[in-house]
Order: C-alpha cells, then structure tokens, then sequence
C-alpha cells in the first residue's frame, strides 16, 4: 500500500487538468485546446485575436472607403447611396453641353423668327408717300428694338429654367440624358436640388459678363482639377459631381 503524497491524508492521486475541448475553447493554438508547447496538427487553421476578415477582402483593408474616395485614381469614386460611380469624361460632358446648346438654339431661333417677322411686317405697311412715313419707320424700328430685347430675356429666361430645373430636378438636361451622365451631390449621392443647382448655373453665368472669356473658364476648369473628380469651379461651389450613369 502505497501512501503517496504525506500531505494528502486520503492517499488520493491529484486530478490532471483537462485537456482541450472539454470548456469550448478552440483547438489549434497553444494554450488553447493543446498542451503547452504543442502545435496544432497540419492543416488545422491557427486563430487570430483580431475582428475576422471578410470573404474576399485583403488583411487590414477590412473597412469600406470613405464616401468621395477615389479608387486608386482609375476614374471612379465612391458617393454614398450609388456606390462605386465612374466620373464622367470631358469629351462627353463637352457633347452633351453642343447637344444642349443646340435644343435651345433651336427653340430661341424659332422665337426670333416670329418676332423678326412681326417687326418686318410693321415696315412694309408703310408708305413711302405717305406724310406719316418717317413715324411708321420710326415706330417699326422701336418695334425691332423691343423684339431684340425681348429675345434676349427670352433666351436668358429659358437658358435659367432649363438648365436651372433640369439639373436640379432632374439631375441632367437633355444633352446629358442623351449621353448617360447624371449631376449629382457629391455628399449624398441625389439631385442637386434647387440651390446647388442654381449655384452652379449661375457661376458660369457671372464669368460670362467677361466677354463670355469667365464662363469658357468656368466650363474648361474641370481640367484644372488635381484631385482627378474632374470638378469644376461651379461644381466645387455647389458640391456636385457629373457622373456617368450605369
């Protein structure tokens, strides 16, 4: 008969430790399911003590990029609610302004037309024999005046509201629908709105009180722009992008 221990009065062997697996802890690691100094078998994965990875994404680059992040300078951006968006191209934005600039030419000429004819039909109701003559000239010539005036705050007045609502209502004016580009705030991804929208109308507007020499600027600006979003001076001002729409 063995007394063993001459502290343990029972003559009792001591309990060993349990081994790994028994309180849920994983297996694989030392100190946590295998005897200390023991490595995990082959091909059982070793567990980490950070937040664990996603499927697909590269360690350390586990958060989502901040909204207005560009992708590595390749064209696209983030912009909140539409993801991942490719910044429009000038070549396109400088097309879709020739097809806007087109429509409303067309538009205004027509309303010219009808104003010229007008003025010209009040000169040739005039007769040269008559004692009134240089008066009916007169008038026809204020008429010709007025009608110039009129079309140019016809011009000025349309140019505002189409380009004006459209941007702001609907994100793009005919020329940009027609070549799949969307103005867009660049902080939540929707329509400008009314006020960013007349914003970025109205800066070229101003520049163009230079000899049109500021709007040319304004709308050439987007060159300018080192940060590659191919902002321009009124899209800075107003917080918008022009995008291309998937």
């Amino acid at each position: 008969m063995s007394f063993g221990d001459p502290n343990n009065p029972y003559g009792q062997q001591p309990q060993q430790p349990p081994q790994g697996g028994q309180y849920g802890q994983p297996q694989g690691q030392p100190g946590y399911g295998y005897p200390q100094g023991q490595q995990a078998p082959q091909g059982v994965p070793q567990q980490g003590y950070g937040y664990p990875q996603q499927p697909g994404q590269a360690p350390g680059y586990g958060y989502p990029q901040a909204p207005g992040t560009l992708q590595a300078n390749n064209g696209y951006i983030n912009v909140p609610v539409l993801g991942t968006v490719e910044v429009a191209s000038m070549g396109r934005r400088l097309c879709a302004r020739l097809i806007d600039g087109a429509a409303i030419g067309i538009i205004v000429g027509i309303i010219m037309a009808i104003g010229l004819a007008g003025a010209v039909g009040v000169a040739k109701d005039c007769d040269p024999n008559s004692s009134d003559y240089s008066s009916c000239v007169n008038n026809a010539s204020a008429g010709l005046i007025t009608v110039m005036f009129t079309w140019l705050a016809v011009v000025a007045g349309f140019t505002l509201l189409y380009e004006w609502l459209m941007v702001s209502l609907v994100g793009a004016t005919l020329g940009k629908l027609a070549l799949g580009l969307r103005v867009v705030k660049e902080n939540t991804g929707q329509n400008p709105g009314l006020g960013a929208g007349f914003i970025r109308y109205i800066i070229p507007i101003v520049g163009a009180f230079l000899c049109y020499i500021g709007a040319i600027l304004v709308y050439l600006s987007p060159f300018f722009d080192n940060s590659g979003k191919l902002q321009g001076w009124h899209d800075r001002a107003a917080g918008t992008l022009v995008i291309k729409k998937a």
